[in-house]
């Protein structure tokens, strides 16, 4: 497989073409390259969409509270005397 210098292609919902063009580093293409020869991953595309949405859900799931809750959580702590 070919490596584009410095240009991976990612899904992205809203360009024409249903992808978006970011830049990384050759560098860092040929190592994703080689990272995926045994894998499932079709494409350093395919592997860099899936590294960045397992990032994203994982950042989404850190949220335990919505700020509506931990505004109530404050009020509460608050009434307890736990806040000031």
């Amino acid at each position: 497989m070919a490596i584009p210098n410095f240009f991976i292609l990612v899904p992205n919902t809203i360009s024409v073409n249903n992808v978006s063009e970011i830049e990384i580093p050759e560098t860092l293409a040929k190592k994703i390259e080689e990272m995926i020869e045994e894998t499932s991953f079709n494409s350093i595309s395919d592997y860099v969409t899936y590294v960045l949405e397992e990032l994203l859900e994982e950042e989404e799931e850190e949220e335990i509270f919505s700020e509506e809750e931990e505004e109530k959580i404050r009020e509460r702590l608050r009434a307890l005397g736990y806040l000031d």
